[in-house]
C-alpha cells in the first residue's frame, strides 16, 4: 500500500503526518512550511503521495492540533507502525507514550521502567530517532534534574519548551521585554 501524508496548521506551525492503511507511520513538527514537509515526507517515503485522511487518521490529526492548542488530549489510542524500529526504541516509545499531557519524565526514569537503569543515554538516543513525535511525546522526556536534554526537531530545545509550556508541564519563562 502506498504511503499518504498530509500537512496541517497548529498553534506552533505547520505539522505533518504520514500513514499507510490507516496506521500512522510518521509525524513531523514544523519544519519550514507545508512545501518543506511535503519534500521531507517524499524523501522519507519515496512512494508517498498527498492524501486525505480517513476517519482514524483524521482523529490523530485533530488530536495533535488540539494538544498543540493547549487541550489535554490522550493520543495513546492512535495506531502506530513501528516496522523497522529497533526493539529497544519501541519499548522506550511505549513507556514515553504513557506520559500524560502536562507531565514529564526523565531518560533515567524510562531506563528504569525498561529494567535497564544504566541505559538513560540510549533512551535519549531513541527519543532523538522518534519517527512519530507528538504521538510518542518525546518532548515530555527530560534529562536528570529537569534539564531539557536536547531536542532533535527543528527549533530544538525552544520547540520542546514551547510544547511543554502549552501543555502546562513547565511554567513559561519570564521575559525582560
Amino acid at each position: 500500500m502506498t504511503a499518504e501524508f498530509t500537512t496541517f496548521d497548529t498553534a506552533i506551525g505547520v505539522c505533518g503526518l504520514a500513514w499507510r492503511d490507516d496506521v500512522v507511520i510518521a509525524t513531523s513538527l514544523p519544519s519550514g512550511g507545508a512545501s518543506a514537509l511535503h519534500a521531507w515526507f517524499r524523501r522519507r517515503f519515496p512512494d508517498a503521495v498527498p492524501g486525505t485522511p480517513g476517519p482514524r487518521v483524521q482523529e490523530a490529526v485533530d488530536g495533535i492540533v488540539a494538544l498543540l492548542g493547549g487541550a489535554r488530549v490522550d493520543l495513546t489510542a492512535v495506531p502506530l507502525d513501528f516496522s523497522g524500529v529497533p526493539e529497544f526504541n519501541r519499548r522506550a516509545y511505549e513507556v514515553a507514550r504513557a506520559i500524560p499531557p502536562g507531565k514529564t519524565s526523565t531518560y533515567g526514569d524510562i531506563a528504569r521502567a525498561l529494567g535497564m537503569p544504566g541505559s538513560a543515554q540510549a533512551v535519549g538516543q531513541a527519543m532523538g530517532h522518534n519517527p512519530v513525535p507528538i504521538i510518542v511525546p518525546c518532548h515530555r522526556v527530560l534529562a536528570a534534574g529537569g534539564r531539557d536534554g536536547g531536542f532533535s526537531a527543528r527549533g530544538g530545545v525552544e520547540t520542546k519548551l514551547r510544547m511543554l509550556v502549552i501543555e502546562g508541564a513547565v511554567a513559561e519563562e519570564p521575559t525582560l521585554f
